[in-house]
Formats: structure tokens, sequence, C-alpha cells
């Protein structure tokens, strides 16, 4: 299938030569129109001058610093953007500039300002940055807020939060600006150069060859400008692939206090211990309806308790409120800061495998491995959650709680999508892994999976 696309693009290319070969021979006037014979000529003169290689490394120096300047300003900016709204603002305008503008105009400015030596690094410059920024910014307002949670909750590292939830979520759109800003970036560039003729650059020589009239020397030298812009291309982006499909190692969990806080007063008794978790007259509506209406419980150290009201009742909003991700409405909670969850979805980062999803906790493959496989078969581990079924998900997203450093645990419905059997398996994984920790567990079905 390979080599019949291989061919059919070799004689496309073969019939457009024959075309252009037609059509020189129609016009006969080298002056109006070269041939490829005599592009192909003048190619190879051009390469055969030791100056070529001089003026292709001086052009390929100022628009790769021209393109790199404008990825790195526009990456950064994007991240600030997103960061502080004011900036996006105050940086709109520019941007807005920087689009609209022609580049022709700016090239004058530049012209009247600094002279040819820096024209096109900076007409490359402006024709990237806003394309990179605009395109970056969107795909850091499209991260997924559940996976910004989740990380929160388990307190990953930048470093793992970067790689493996910011990343995939910003591969298509910045992939995408690289493409459309690399063509780009070499039409402007080259463009510049031939306006503002600095010493030694494609531009120059190109508009050398439409003063003496060398057509096909004006085409020699743009066959080379599209082969450097090709090979351009595919190293940036080759170089783009490998950075995407790079799995680096996990860092552990970021280190937690020994509590929170008190989210209002302390009203315990003298015989609740320091790890219990105390809810006071806890309430929380959304808008008119009322979700909880004054919640007063204490969670002991250590021990497994089960929420079996039917849906709809609170027990989500209830974990979410323990786990920190919701402020009560009235009352207090005083719960230690660090705790493992399974949400009410799986919240898995699903282009990568289980071993990765639970790693990103533990900090340790080895480990996560060791945990994978009490719920998973060998096979499983490797392939990317995407490829998973819902039950085995939901065990990666019960191993991933388990196994991080916490000092309570929430499980919202977390035998979902799983048989009597896989249940099984999961309860016995749950008792074996607790160690000493308060389990809350949010199920319609009253089984029990430790001592309640």
């Amino acid at each position: 299938m390979l080599n019949k696309k291989k061919i059919r693009k070799c004689f496309i290319i073969l019939f457009w030569l024959l075309v252009w070969s037609g059509l020189a021979m129609a016009v006969n006037n080298q002056i109006l129109l070269a041939s490829p014979i005599d592009t192909f000529r003048g190619l190879l003169e051009i390469l055969g001058e030791e100056e070529c290689y001089l003026t292709v490394g001086r052009s390929v120096l100022r628009i790769g610093c021209g393109f790199l300047a404008g990825v790195g300003a526009a990456l950064s900016l994007a991240v600030g953007s997103y960061k502080f709204s004011w900036l996006e603002e105050l940086i709109a305008p520019v941007m807005n500039l920087m689009k609209t503008v022609p580049a022709a105009s700016f090239v004058v400015l530049f012209l009247i300002w600094w002279g040819s030596s820096f024209l096109s690094v900076a007409i490359c410059f402006l024709v990237v940055a806003p394309n990179i920024y605009i395109n970056v910014l969107e795909g850091l307002k499209s991260l997924d807020g559940q996976l910004l949670e989740m990380a929160g909750v388990f307190r990953l590292s930048f470093w793992n939060r970067f790689f493996y939830i910011f990343r995939p979520a910003l591969k298509p759109f910045l992939v995408s600006s690289l493409k459309i800003s690399l063509g780009m970036c070499w039409k402007s560039g080259v463009a510049a150069e031939v306006i503002g003729t600095p010493d030694f650059s494609i531009g120059e020589r190109m508009y050398l060859s439409k003063v003496y009239l060398d057509t096909a020397g004006l085409f020699a030298w743009t066959v080379v400008t599209v082969l450097l812009s090709v090979l351009f291309e595919k190293i940036i982006l080759r170089a783009a692939g490998v950075f995407f499909a790079w799995e680096p190692y996990c860092k552990e969990q970021l280190p937690f206090g020994i509590a929170q806080g008190k989210r209002g007063a302390d009203t315990g008794s003298e015989g609740e211990r320091k790890g219990d978790i105390k809810c006071r007259n806890i309430v929380k509506k959304y808008g008119d309806t009322l979700v909880l209406n004054r919640v007063n419980e204490v969670y002991e150290q250590g021990k497994t308790y089960y929420l079996t009201a039917p849906s709809g009742s609170g027990k989500t909003t209830l974990l979410r409120i323990l786990a920190g991700l919701e402020t009560p409405d009235g009352g207090s909670v005083e719960a230690s800061f660090a705790c493992g969850m399974v949400f009410q979805e799986d919240r898995l980062c699903e282009d990568y495998s289980a071993v990765k999803n639970v790693e990103l906790v533990t900090g340790n493959r080895l480990q996560a491995e060791e945990a994978l496989l009490a719920l998973l078969e060998q096979d499983a581990l490797g392939k990317p959650c995407s490829q998973l079924s819902g039950g085995m998900k939901r065990r990666v997203a019960l191993a991933r709680a388990l196994e991080s450093k916490s000092s309570y645990l929430l499980l919202d419905e977390p035998f979902t999508g799983m048989d009597a059997g896989t249940r099984k398996r999961a309860e016995e994984y749950i008792r074996n892994r607790q160690r000493g920790r308060t389990l809350i567990i949010a199920t319609h079905i009253g089984e029990t999976v430790g001592e309640a």
C-alpha cells in the first residue's frame, strides 16, 4: 500500500514536470519561463559555488532565530495570559496588530529603524508569535477541569502535571500552529530578504537574478528555498513528535502538612482524636436546591464508613467537601489535608497506560505495577487507558487512590462497571491496602468491604 502511494506521487510529480516543460517550449523564452532542465543546470551552478553555502547558512540562521524567538515568546505569553486574565487583555491589541497589519508595512518600518541585517528575524518573529500564542492559549483554556481537580487532590507535582495533563492537551493546538507557522515563516523571511537584500542571503541572490533577468537562477534559488523549508519543517515537527511521545519518569506526590486547617470553629469533644474527620452543621445549596442540611458527623480514624443514601441525596457533594473541592455554605469541616479519592468519573490520563496513571501518585513504576497486578491482568497494564473497558478503568482509578500517600480515602461508587467476581477482587484489594486509613465509600449497595 505504501509503495503504491509513493509510485502515485512520483507520477504526479512527473506529470507536472511535463506540463512545465511543455509550457516552457510553448513560450520559448528563457527570460519569461525557464524550463526544468535550465533550472536544474542553474541549481548545479549554485551548488558549485562556495558562496552558496554561506548564503544558505546565514538565511537559515536568520529565519531559524526568528522562528524560535517567536515560539519562545508566544509560549511564555500564552502561559502568562492563562494565569493572569489582565495580561491577556493587555496584550490582545498587540497580537491583533501583528495578525492584521501587512508584513510589508513592518518591513518598511524596520528598514527605517534597523536596516536590513535583522529584518528577516523580526518579520519571522511577527509572523510566528501571534499564531502560536493564540493556539496555545486556546489549548490551555480547553484543559480538562476534572483532570486538574484530580491533580490537586492527589497533589501531583508540576512535572507530572505538565507532562501528563498539560502536554497531551496542548499537542493538537501546538502541532497545528507549528505546521502553519513554519511555511509562513520561510515565505515571509525570504520575502523580507528580497526587499532588504542583506549580504549573503537567499533574498539577495533572488533580487540579483531579477536584476540580471536570470529566470533560471531565480527558479533555482526558489527550489533551494522550498527544499530548506521542507527540511526545516520536518526537523521541527520530528522534534515535536519526539517530545510529545516521550514519557519521562514521574515524581512523587508533593508533601503535605499534618492538617489542612480548620474550616470553621473547632467544637470537637475531648473523645475525638486528632486524625478524625469532623463535620459540623454542614449546609450546601445549589441555587435554591438544598443538597446538604446541617450534616453532623465524626468519621473516626482507621474505620470504614458507607454512604448508602439514594442518588441525588448529596453523597458526592459531601465527598467533594471532605476532599476540599467544594466549600460548604454553612458549618465547618476539620479533616487531614491529604486524601486519596476515586471520583464519580474515572478521571484518568487516557493517552497513557494504567501503570503510568498510578505511577503519577507513587513516583515508582515498580510499585504501580505491583498494585495493578492485584486488579488487572498483565497484558492490560501497558495499554493506554482509552483502550480499557469501563470496569478496568475503574480499577485503575481505585489503585491510584489506594496507592496515594494519604491519611483518608474517599471512594465515590468505586465498583461501577464491575461484575461480581471483579468486585470481590477489588474489595479484597481495598481491605489489604487500607493500611489504617479512614475509608468513606459512597455506594448504592450495602455490602461491606471491611469492618464498618
